[in-house]
């Protein structure tokens, strides 16, 4: 898998650092997956692993890492993860070049 395939942004890896930090363990890394499900079909998914799977691609801003699942590989290609603050909240946000369709929210996609 390409290792530049897909970005994580400098606001996304600054705000995993903070949540690191705040966990107090270094060792975290940031999940991105796709999961079946949402308004428009495939919802994305962020959670935090220790540790990195056999399938996993690994994708590096500075000190953080970011694993994507080989299933969801080919859903995100070409994707940016980004962090984002506005009226709608803070939240990881996915810029998928990939999706025909996007929910109003950004949190579910068709392809």
């Amino acid at each position: 898998m390409n290792a530049q395939a897909l970005v994580l942004t400098d606001n996304a890896a600054n705000k995993v650092r903070q949540l690191r930090d705040s966990e107090g363990n270094q060792e975290l890394m940031l999940r991105v997956y796709v999961t079946g499900g949402g308004c428009s079909g495939f919802s994305y998914g962020f959670n935090f692993a220790e540790s990195m799977n056999e399938d996993d691609a690994e994708f590096v801003n500075g000190d953080v890492k970011m694993l994507v699942d080989s299933l969801s590989y080919q859903y995100l290609v070409g994707s940016e993860v980004d962090y984002v603050e506005g009226l709608e909240g803070s939240r990881f946000v996915v810029q998928n070049p990939n999706a025909t369709t996007t929910c109003g929210c950004g949190s579910s996609f068709s392809i």
